[in-house]
């Protein structure tokens, strides 16, 4: 099947590398041409793992492209995904500029029959929106499809997610388009994926709901892990007997710093903006979010405790990245943290595995160093902000030397707090 994804962010590259993978040949499209020449000379914007791998082996076969040129794109293809970005406008809802304006892209240069798929986060009634803007703006009327199908891939996991998920979301209206969406996963049947076949507005709330949900379970970890730093329980412990009742499930009940990156912050107030315009008031959401702008100063104010003053000290702080596996620095949790040290009079020495690059755009007056071992050299503490595997065997002996005083603040409970005690360290954590 002919392909066209326009939009070559973390979505778009992603789905259409996949698509590719599965034998369909896959145009991805983007107005900005530097990034096309990256792409083109095998240059990935994201890091992803196993992305650049998938990429190399699909253009080599022939079957990915990378162009500035949609009117032939949306011409050659008969299913054309928009996968642009939908930023957060002031009112907490979805900037719908980006898709609007491919939207009309691809009216304008529709010359037969297409699927056109909305695979960018958007509000309820955009399939709808979407519609009748290429009606509007078609050069001459043309019998055309729209559908949606949401994505659910986390990064760091986002091969994976694609050619083993869960579930495939997809809402349209016309049996047609169905059974084309149908055919385009049909390499998934072969492995039972179930196959969600809705209208458009239920695709397009599930997936708000989804990441809404993944937020709230967050948010609600975290609030127990504070009454277990209050009542001396441990949330390890809550959590894994919590998670086994399968009705709840173990994932996303990990005590830490809170949420962050490109789409729960942006999914839940957009979710709450909906309900807004809605004139319903989604508490339960509402409370998620406020759960979570007030843990970062959770976590500084755990710091301040630890160390008496800011005032002077070096700390030296291990991840930036919002999770593991990824460079994106969007809403991490570490921004907030590094940002209030430094207004207490924190000096900060850092250090990423892979977001260093990234972090730089946001964090003013931040050492970045090359290694563990340098972002804790003469610190007067050691943070841990993000789970990186390699964070999780150090040498904790070396990591005494090395400190001027033996302090570790753990934000995401890496450690086993009995074993490091024993080498003599002040050890915190998050509800234990």
């Amino acid at each position: 099947m002919r392909i066209c994804m326009v939009g070559t962010g973390y979505v778009g590259l992603v789905t259409g590398t996949c698509f590719a993978e599965f034998g369909n040949d896959v145009t991805c499209v983007d107005i900005a041409s530097e990034k096309i020449d990256k792409l083109n000379r095998g240059e990935l914007p994201i890091y992803e793992p196993g992305l650049d791998v998938m990429v190399t082996s699909n253009v080599k076969a022939g079957r990915l492209k990378f162009t500035t040129d949609i009117k032939t794109a949306v011409e050659d293809a008969l299913v054309i995904f928009i996968a642009v970005g939908t930023p957060q406008a002031e009112d907490g809802s979805a900037d719908m500029r980006y898709v609007e304006a491919v939207t009309k892209d691809i009216a304008k240069y529709m010359n037969e029959y297409k699927v056109v798929v909305n695979k960018s986060t958007v509000p309820v009634g955009a399939g709808k929106w979407i519609k009748k803007l290429i009606q509007e703006n078609q050069s001459k009327p043309m019998h055309f499809s729209v559908a949606s199908n949401p994505e659910f891939l986390r990064e760091g996991s986002a091969i994976e997610d694609f050619v083993r998920p869960n579930r495939v979301v997809i809402g349209t209206e016309d049996p047609e388009a169905a059974a084309i969406m149908r055919d385009l996963y049909k390499p998934l049947f072969l492995i039972e994926t179930p196959i969600v076949m809705t209208d458009l507005a239920s695709a397009e709330l599930t997936k708000y709901a989804a990441n809404a949900f993944l937020a709230t379970k967050i948010s609600f970890i975290n609030e127990v892990a504070t009454i277990c730093e209050r009542v001396g329980a441990d949330v390890h412990d809550v959590a894994r007997g919590m998670g086994l009742d399968q009705r709840i499930g173990t994932k996303f009940l990990h005590a830490g710093p809170g949420y962050g990156g490109s789409c729960f912050p942006k999914d839940t107030r957009a979710l709450l903006n909906i309900a807004k315009k809605s004139d319903y008031q989604f508490q339960i959401v509402e409370a998620a979010v406020k759960v979570n702008d007030e843990q970062r100063q959770r976590m500084l104010e755990k710091i301040k405790r630890a160390l008496g003053t800011l005032n002077g000290k070096t700390i030296g702080v291990l991840g930036l990245a919002f999770k593991p596996n990824t460079d994106d620095m969007r809403e991490a949790p570490s921004l907030d943290i590094i940002a209030g040290m430094q207004k207490e009079g924190a000096r900060i020495k850092a250090y990423d595995p892979v977001a260093m690059h990234e972090a730089k755009k946001f964090l003013n007056d931040v050492e970045f160093v090359d290694d563990t071992y340098s972002a804790i050299n003469g610190a007067d503490a050691l943070i841990f902000i993000t789970e990186w595997n390699e964070f999780r065997s150090l040498d904790l002996d070396k990591i005494k030397r090395l400190l001027k005083a033996p302090i570790i603040i753990d934000l995401r409970n890496i450690y086993d707090p009995q074993k490091v005690r024993e080498n003599g360290f002040t050890y915190v954590s998050v509800g234990r």
